[in-house]
Order: C-alpha cells, then sequence, then structure tokens
C-alpha cells in the first residue's frame, strides 16, 4: 500500500520554466542493456533565475558537467526522479552523461528494444527516462543527434529531421548525425535504430517541392505497405487543399513497431506507429483496418502543423492538439469516404467511450484542471470531445470563419507552444464571433442534457420550440455555468421536405424559439448532424420517430430516429422481462427496418448501420440500475424477431452483394461488404442449418479477411460444432502473423457463450498471448474487461476478480497499460447492490497493494471515489 499520496499537479500552479535551452546535441552509443546517452544542452536563465530541476527516471548518471568542468557529487542533488543544480550563471552549457536499459524496459516508455529494434516513445513524459532534462512541452528548442550503433545489428538509423552525416566507425560500428531545423519539445524527440525493410515513394508538393516518402517495417512485411502509403499521400494533398498547409521537410518517415503503448506518435519527420494502423493486406486485413489505417496515418501527418509546428503550453492543454487534429481527421475521412456514416461512427464511438467517461467518477474537462499521472488523460474527452468541441466552434463559425481563425492561429503561433484559450482568440478575431462563454466547454466536465418541448398553432401558422439545458455535478465541479451550444434542427413536411432549418445558438438555462409562416404541422428534426454532443430529451412519438426513419434529409437525424425507436423500444422489452412477463413484437419498428433495408436511395454502408441494433453497453448507459442479463436477452430476442420477419429480404440482400470480385478497400465496396455481413449475422440468428452452411462456406471460401472475420465471429458466439473447427483453422492459417491473431483472441473474448471467462484464462496460457505486449492485452483482457459486458459483470463476481489481478500483473511491466485498463471497475455506482460491492472490493485491493504505481493508484482511488 502507498504510504504516502503521489504529488498532484494542477494548472492553477504553472510557472514558466526557470531556463530555456538554446541547443540539444544527443549522442547515442546503443547497446541492448547499457545504452551510453550524451545530452549537452545550451541553457539561458528565464528572468531571474540560478536553479536548474531537472527531470529523470530509471537512468544511472555516470557523469555531469557545467561549461566543461566535471562536477563532483557536491555541486548537484539526485533526489527521487530529479536532479537539481543552483547558483548557475545566466547561461552555461550542460553535458549529462547516462546509461539506460533499452532492453528490460518494459514500460515502452522512453528508449526500449521491440522485437530487437531500438525504438522511443517520449509522450508525454519519455525523454526523462532517457537523459536528465527539463521535460515538459514548454521548453523548445533544435535537436542534433548522433547515433553510433552495430552496423549489422542496427543497420537502419533514424532520429528526427535530415540526415547530414554518415560514417564508419571501428569494431563493426557504424555512426550518423541527424539535424532537426524546427524547434521542438522534447515529447517530440524520437529514435529508432534496427535491421528494417523500407518501402518508399514520393510527393510532390503544390510549390513543387519533392519529399521522400519511407515506411520502415520488420522483414517481410512490405507487401503490406501500399495502403499506408497511398493513405499518407492522400493526407498531403488533403492538407494542402482544404487548410492550404504544406509539409516543411524534403524527408518524411514512419517506423512501425509491434510493441507500442498507443496507436501512434507524431514526431516531427519520423512517426512511431503501433503495426496495427500501418500494415494492411486484404488477406489479414478487415474494412474497419484498413479504414482505421487511413485514419490514423492521417491523424499523425496532421500533427505535422497542429501540434508540432505549433504545440501545447502544458499537459492541461492537451486537447490544444488532439481535439484539434481529431477534427481534421474526421473531417478527412469524410471526404475519403462517406459523410453522413463516418459522422455516425464518430458519434457511436463517442457514445461508447466518452459519455460514461462524463457520467463517471473519472469525469474531467476537455483541459483538466489536476493530474497526478498525465498518461492517464490520454481520454476520450480530451480526443473525441475535444474534437466535438472544435467542431462547435466551427458550426457556430463556418467553414469561411473557421479557416480564418486557423489561418491567424499558424501567423501567431508558429514555433510556439500555446493554450487551448490562444486557439479561441484567434478564431474570435478573426471572425468577430464571440466565443467567451462557448469556452466554458474547455473547462467544464460533463455532458449536457438538453430537454426540448414544442408546439404548433396551426392559424398562426407559428412553430414554437423551448430548449432547456441542464449540466449535472462532476467530480470537483458542484456547480455548473450555462453552456452555449449550436443546436441544428429541421422542421419537417409531411411530404418529406424540410419547411424550415437553421442551426439556433442555445446560450441560456431555457430558451424559447418562435418560427413564424410554417404552413402545416411539421415533424421536428433535433440536433442534426449531432451538432452539440448532449443527451436529447423530446417527446417524440413513435409515429413521429418512424417517419424521421423514413423521410428525414439529414442521414444523421435519420439513423438516430432508429437508434431513439430501438433504444425506448429495447428499455419497455427489459421492463417487461424484469417484471416476468411476455414480450410482444413491434411490428412498425420491423417494418421500418425493411423499408430501410430496401431503400434502393440508401448507400450500402448507411444501411448497415441503421440495422445495427443500441450495444448493450449503451443501453446500458440508459438504465438507472444496469441489468446486464435483461439488456442481453432483450438485445437477441429483438434480433431474432428481425431475423424471422425480414428473413427473405435479407437473404435476398445476402445474394445481391454477394461477388467474387477481387478485393477492393474502396468505400463503396467495404459498404456493400457491410451490409452484406449484418444480413448474414441476422441469419444466423435463427438457427437454420441451411444459413449454418452459408456462414460456414463464407469462412472457407472468403477471398479478404473482412468476409472471414464476419462469419467467424457469428461463429464464435454460436454453440455447434464447427465453432471449434473454424477457430483452429483460423489460429493454424494465421498463427505467424501476430495482427491477425489478435483478432482472434478478440472474437473469443467477446463470445456470449458460456465459460468464456474460462476460455480467456485458457488463452492466457497460449503460445499466442504474452502479457507484455500491449496489442495481446488489448485483444484479450481489454475486449473481455470493456466490451464484454455479459460475462464481465458475472454475478459471481469472478470477472471482476480476473480484471484486478490483470491490473496489479500488468502494474509491474507497464503501468500506462494497466492504469488504462481500471475503468470500467469504476461503474460500480450504476449496478445492484451486489455488484457494487464486489468491484469496489476489487479497486480496495488495487489501492492497498505495496509498491502501485502512480498511474494505477490515480485511477483505482478516482473510480472508488476517494
Amino acid at each position: 500500500m502507498k504510504t504516502e499520496h503521489p504529488q498532484t499537479i494542477r494548472l492553477a500552479d504553472y510557472q514558466e520554466p526557470a531556463f530555456l535551452v538554446d541547443s540539444v546535441d544527443l549522442v547515442f552509443d546503443l547497446e541492448p542493456t547499457s545504452t551510453r546517452v550524451v545530452c549537452a544542452a545550451i541553457y539561458r536563465a528565464n528572468g531571474d533565475q540560478d536553479t536548474l530541476v531537472l527531470d529523470g527516471e530509471n537512468l544511472t548518471l555516470l557523469s555531469i558537467a557545467l561549461d566543461g568542468r566535471t562536477l563532483d557529487d557536491s555541486e548537484y542533488t539526485v533526489s527521487g526522479d530529479t536532479l537539481t543544480l543552483t547558483n548557475l550563471p545566466d547561461m552555461f552549457e550542460l553535458v549529462v552523461e547516462t546509461e539506460i536499459d533499452p532492453k528490460g524496459n518494459t514500460h515502452l516508455s522512453g528508449l526500449y528494444q521491440s522485437s530487437g529494434n531500438y525504438c522511443t516513445q517520449c509522450e508525454a513524459q519519455g525523454f526523462r527516462r532517457i537523459t536528465y532534462f527539463q521535460d515538459r512541452p514548454d521548453v523548445m528548442t533544435r535537436y542534433t543527434v548522433t547515433i553510433i550503433a552495430d552496423k549489422d545489428a542496427c543497420p537502419v538509423m533514424l532520429s528526427n529531421g535530415n540526415l547530414v552525416e554518415q560514417s564508419e566507425e571501428e569494431d563493426g560500428k557504424h555512426l550518423c548525425v541527424w539535424e532537426d531545423p524546427f524547434p521542438k519539445p522534447s515529447y517530440l524527440f524520437a529514435l529508432v535504430a534496427g535491421d528494417l525493410a523500407c518501402v518508399e515513394d514520393t510527393f510532390t508538393t503544390k510549390s513543387g517541392k519533392n519529399v521522400d516518402l519511407r515506411i520502415f517495417v520488420e522483414h517481410g512485411n512490405e507487401d503490406r505497405c501500399d495502403w499506408a502509403m497511398e493513405s499518407l499521400k492522400a493526407s498531403m494533398k488533403w492538407d494542402e487543399d482544404r487548410f492550404d498547409l504544406e509539409y516543411d521537410l524534403d524527408l518524411y518517415n514512419i517506423v512501425a513497431v509491434s510493441d507500442f503503448n498507443m496507436g501512434a506518435m507524431e514526431n516531427k519527420s519520423l512517426n512511431v506507429f503501433n503495426t496495427k494502423y500501418v500494415l494492411a493486406k486484404s488477406d489479414t486485413a478487415t474494412d474497419q483496418d484498413y479504414a482505421g489505417v487511413e485514419a490514423v496515418i492521417a491523424h499523425e501527418y496532421f500533427h505535422n502543423w497542429t501540434g508540432n509546428r505549433v504545440t501545447c503550453r502544458d499537459w492541461f492543454q492537451l486537447s490544444l492538439k488532439e481535439g484539434l487534429t481529431v477534427f481534421r481527421d474526421q473531417e478527412f475521412s469524410s471526404d475519403m469516404r462517406s459523410r453522413p456514416t463516418e459522422r455516425i461512427s464518430n458519434v457511436k464511438i463517442l457514445r461508447a467511450a466518452q459519455f460514461p467517461e462524463d457520467g463517471g467518477p473519472l469525469a474531467h474537462p476537455v483541459r483538466p484542471d489536476s493530474y497526478i499521472a498525465i498518461d492517464n488523460f490520454y481520454t476520450a474527452t480530451v480526443y473525441n470531445k475535444g474534437s466535438e468541441v472544435i467542431r462547435m466552434m466551427h458550426t457556430l463559425l463556418g467553414e469561411e470563419n473557421f479557416q480564418k481563425g486557423m489561418k491567424l492561429y499558424f501567423e501567431r503561433h508558429d514555433g510556439e507552444a500555446v493554450t487551448c484559450d490562444d486557439f479561441a482568440s484567434a478564431m474570435m478575431d478573426a471572425s468577430g464571433i464571440d466565443l467567451n462563454q462557448f469556452k466554458l466547454w474547455y473547462s467544464q466536465a460533463g455532458t449536457p442534457e438538453v430537454t426540448a418541448d414544442w408546439s404548433y398553432e396551426r392559424e398562426a401558422k407559428q412553430f414554437s420550440l423551448t430548449l432547456s439545458q441542464h449540466l449535472a455535478p462532476t467530480p470537483g465541479q458542484a456547480g455548473k455555468e450555462v453552456m452555449h451550444m449550436p443546436i441544428a434542427i429541421g422542421l419537417v413536411g409531411q411530404d418529406g421536405k424540410d419547411l424550415h432549418s437553421e442551426v439556433l445558438s442555445l446560450k441560456e438555462a431555457k430558451q424559447t424559439f418562435i418560427f413564424e409562416g410554417i404552413a402545416e404541422e411539421p415533424v421536428l428534426s433535433l440536433n442534426r448532424g449531432f451538432s452539440a454532443p448532449i443527451r436529447l430529451k423530446a417527446p417524440y412519438t413513435q409515429d413521429q420517430l418512424a417517419f424521421l426513419m423514413a423521410n428525414d434529409s439529414d442521414e444523421f437525424a435519420r439513423w438516430e430516429a432508429a437508434q431513439t425507436y430501438a433504444t425506448d423500444l429495447l428499455l419497455s422489452m427489459i421492463a417487461t422481462l424484469q417484471k416476468e412477463k411476455t414480450i410482444t413484437q413491434d411490428s412498425r419498428f420491423i417494418e421500418a427496418l425493411k423499408t430501410t433495408l430496401n431503400d434502393p436511395a440508401l448507400d450500402p454502408d448507411y444501411i448497415a448501420l441503421s440495422l445495427q441494433l443500441p450495444t448493450e453497453g449503451y443501453l446500458a448507459e440508459q438504465m438507472d440500475v444496469v441489468d446486464v442479463d435483461a439488456i442481453h436477452q432483450a438485445r437477441e430476442i429483438l434480433r431474432l424477431f428481425i431475423a424471422r420477419d425480414l428473413k427473405d429480404d435479407l437473404l435476398a440482400k445476402f445474394r445481391d452483394l454477394r461477388s467474387d470480385s477481387p478485393y477492393s478497400p474502396d468505400a463503396k465496396s467495404a459498404g456493400e461488404r457491410a451490409l452484406k455481413n449484418i444480413c448474414l449475422a441476422y441469419l444466423g440468428e435463427l438457427n437454420d442449418p441451411a444459413f449454418l452452411a452459408l456462414i460456414t462456406a463464407q469462412y472457407h471460401n472468403a477471398n479478404n479477411m473482412t468476409d472471414r472475420m464476419a462469419a467467424l465471429s457469428i461463429l464464435a458466439n454460436t454453440d455447434v460444432p464447427v465453432r471449434a473447427e473454424v477457430l483452429e483453422n483460423f489460429y493454424t492459417r494465421f498463427k505467424d502473423d501476430p495482427l491477425v491473431v489478435d483478432k482472434w483472441l478478440s472474437v473469443q473474448a467477446m463470445s456470449c457463450l458460456p465459460k468464456t471467462l474460462k476460455t480467456v484464462k485458457k488463452l492466457m496460457k497460449h503460445e499466442a498471448f504474452s502479457i507484455k505486449n500491449p496489442n495481446k492485452v488489448r485483444s484479450l483482457i481489454g475486449v473481455f474487461c470493456h466490451a464484454n459486458q455479459l460475462h464481465y459483470h458475472a454475478v459471481d463476481g469472478n470477472g471482476y476478480i480476473f480484471h484486478a489481478d490483470r491490473i496489479l500483473e500488468l502494474d509491474k511491466i507497464n503501468p500506462q497499460i494497466a492504469a488504462r485498463m481500471i475503468a470500467p471497475l469504476g461503474k460500480w455506482r450504476r449496478f445492484d447492490k451486489a455488484r457494487q460491492k464486489l468491484m469496489k472490493e476489487q479497486l480496495k485491493r488495487i489501492i492497498a497493494t505495496e509498491g502501485l504505481s502512480n498511474d494505477a493508484y490515480e485511477m483505482a482511488t478516482k473510480s472508488l471515489g476517494k
């Protein structure tokens, strides 16, 4: 058990760095267990300062020299994770030599080895695991990096910027020197060295500059880089066209590594990626994988300007770069694919991950007020809600004013470390629109609830809409101020055409809007395009929802009407099951789905999304006390009703979309596969031998991973003999491909069949699993604990015990991953008394563990409510 509480860092306590850094020269002599690092930095006092405190973690300090003079132990102090020097001149050179152990670095932060290759991850605070430094984002400087390594072990040696020197050294070693001409904070430093294959291409910018593009991967994966390269070039072109932003160096490198805590990292000119978001080939990657590669490649490239050229002053401002860049990558994906379906997909992610965060003990503002471990704030709130804040700003300003604001932002702050307020100020100054009330979205946690009431006066041809907003208390924020939000609405006539549409600016606790000249009583379409990230309470009738499902011109609102109808229906079914009464079928809902399924005007990907019922997790969020068994049972009953009534339509659509054509990852083809496979999944509910044979045949005969995984997922949830056969076949076929094996682990962890927890425990001992690899952990343990609501919340509490055991095991290996695993236990307040007690017991057990990391301590104590 921790004997003292770790230090809390607060935004209100921010102070400028005591010293600025004019330049940094780094020399790495790479060895697996004893890498030597020499850091020579020119420091300059920032005001009247003479004391310098440097961050350092897990370092062996070999020597320290000030202006060429080696200091003895009495001239500096090493205490905990800091090195302190006093009585310093206004300007000086400090040379620090340290030794580190990359091979033993299981935290995957700082410099570590992955598959024998050296790799760094310095965001947020990994640079301090390389050398003593002011490891904070507002200390920006230019880096020159020398790398020395064994030529056979590390024929490839990379860092930020431009390669300026190469030479052969003694004892089979070689040397290279990289210079980055742009100042950057330490978190953007990167180094990669090892035996890697390279795939090359070029891109010509709009000004005519040729940029060399290189993707480095493990040997044998070269043929899986084409899509990543095409996505990179598409991103570069899109950023020029949409934002007038051009790449600023002659070289852009991407490296894919197998062991990585995050999805990817935007280090200037040397992006380091999890292999999951680079490697893609039709027989190993699904359509979802292709879309993920495209989006993440774009995201990291877009960071070149929104994150690198302009970075955040402190880690409280993390959403300054992440929220803005997520908005940019979402816009890119919308232009590359289908804008309505991308919007729906993004909102589904927001509701699945961020809304529960906002409504629980881990709620925090987009710009947090405090933290213990900053790694814990790489959250859906900072990223996804942060993106929604930017999107609302865009909606209020319009595209033209938003682009003026972006231009002013770069003109003012290029090469600087700034705040969310600086971004908002640029938007206000460029547009003339007041956003001061709107900025509460950065500082107030929680999801606003907006209640709508309306009436229509036929004789006066007047429609009246009253909107009321409420933001509930969240941890540390008992009182809330009234928010400013854009609410897009439409008044839909009986012919399905808009009688009026507008973006309303809701700025009061209760506000009434009057619309004149409305010739007939309309059906109100609310929060079109999900213009504000809110929970909406509106007194829709089932007739009105069915009408909007069939007629709303806004495709998001049309989908939302279907989801609202399905949610209301499922919650009613759950209540019926809890009363042990018989459920009657709602034929009107199924008929509305049939209309959507057969609508030739709708794209297949949109129809596929419309046929998906609300998830078990989403339904849980709508209940005061979660009943996991009733949720699962109600959803399965409704799926069976749909399958029985629409069997012929589903089968016809499946046959119509079945194709033997060569695989293409384009959006249209992906949409057709999505619709085909959701039809197949519904048919699988019928337990018909003919359909079981159809599913099994698709598994064996598929010419792409999307179709194969769709069939495998159905069979993994079906208690039939062929299930074990195809699972064994899949592993045998793909056991040498780690990313595909991750899918095999996940599909079993998600199974609704009994004994799933027993299967997960067994898979932990399988040769395919490693507790040290974050992808494996997320694929098996993470999927079970975060996504398998039915079995994780089993009434015996064994799911919670398993979860806590794994957190404690992981905390000794990789505290970042361990801490990110804790969140499901923090939902204990939403469950019955028996489950509450069981979940709290595990949180208390975690907190009481001797040697618990700060990362896990912060998440566990907040989850418990301490």
